[in-house]
């Protein structure tokens, strides 16, 4: 396990139904950031597809087999440059159709995920929940957990991964105008309650109506922003982390007098409601 893993967060403006375009933006941004010095680079939400899909039947050209093309593009970029990376696309399983995040790294497919809280928006009102669960990959730089945009809403992905081993949690997100607050709080509070890493990567620009709002960033294991992207620019932010950081759940404040374990301190006990399903609201009053 590396000791330290620098990261890149790509805020790019993937165009809507241009999978080629997006996909050699991808590979371009991947290997600047890799000439920084990058070993870990994270791209958006659909960054190879778009997503303000209006039906099903207009998604499902533009989703890819997982391996697919794009898929082995990244990874060959990837093996290029020894670097790992994480980007965002529409999957097609047979007549399944998913948004999903692939894990992509030198030696191949190193991870995927299948987006699980759909809200009703863009392709997510045409895609089925994702069946994977929340993956942690392990990798030689990191164990790495998946988890995309709105999932983030839901602490129990995090703490699930968390105790898994995940040292980070990589959030690829499209989060629109009116996620000003989850952009700007619960990234933090997923850090700080886990003791683990996060990096979530929104994109900008434009898509049908709808406004993306920037606002990228990486996070250390006290919550605290380590890097921070603008509200409406394509740019890449850059972080150095120390994965071991999020092993040690023992925080001591005052050796003896104020310590504290992220994991021993819990009463799961108690938690069992978590776990229940609640009947479904009808929309009726």
């Amino acid at each position: 396990m590396t000791a330290k893993l620098k990261i890149a967060g790509v805020q790019m403006n993937p165009s809507l139904m241009q999978n080629d375009a997006n996909l050699a933006l991808i590979l371009h941004h991947l290997e600047e950031a890799s000439a920084q010095g990058a070993q870990l680079v994270v791209f958006p939400e659909c960054s190879l597809s778009g997503y303000c899909f209006e039906s099903r039947e207009e998604a499902l050209p533009f989703a890819e087999s997982i391996p697919g093309p794009a898929t082995a593009a990244v990874v060959s970029a990837c093996s290029k440059h020894d670097v790992l990376a994480v980007f965002g696309l529409l999957e097609r399983d047979g007549g399944d159709l998913y948004n999903a995040a692939v894990l992509a790294g030198p030696s191949g497919m190193a991870g995927r995920y299948r987006k699980i809280h759909l809200p009703s928006l863009g392709v997510d009102k045409f895609v089925q929940p994702g069946n994977l669960g929340f993956p942690v990959c392990e990798t030689a730089m990191a164990h790495i957990g998946l988890n995309i945009c709105y999932d983030g809403c839901f602490p129990e992905s995090s703490r699930v991964m968390a105790l898994r081993g995940a040292d980070l949690v990589v959030l690829p997100t499209n989060w629109p105008t009116g996620a000003e607050e989850f952009a700007e709080y619960l990234v933090n509070a997923r850090s700080l309650e886990n003791h683990i890493f996060s990096v979530a990567v929104n994109r900008v620009g434009q898509e049908r109506g709808f406004r993306f709002i920037g606002r990228s960033r990486i996070v250390d294991v006290t919550g605290r922003t380590l890097a921070q992207a603008s509200v409406d620019r394509e740019e890449v932010i850059y972080a150095e982390i120390e994965p071991s950081r999020a092993r040690n759940k023992r925080i001591v404040r005052v050796p003896g007098k104020h310590e504290i374990h992220r994991f021993n301190d819990r009463r799961p006990d108690l938690y069992g409601e978590i776990t229940q399903p609640l009947a479904k609201e009808t929309g009726q009053s």
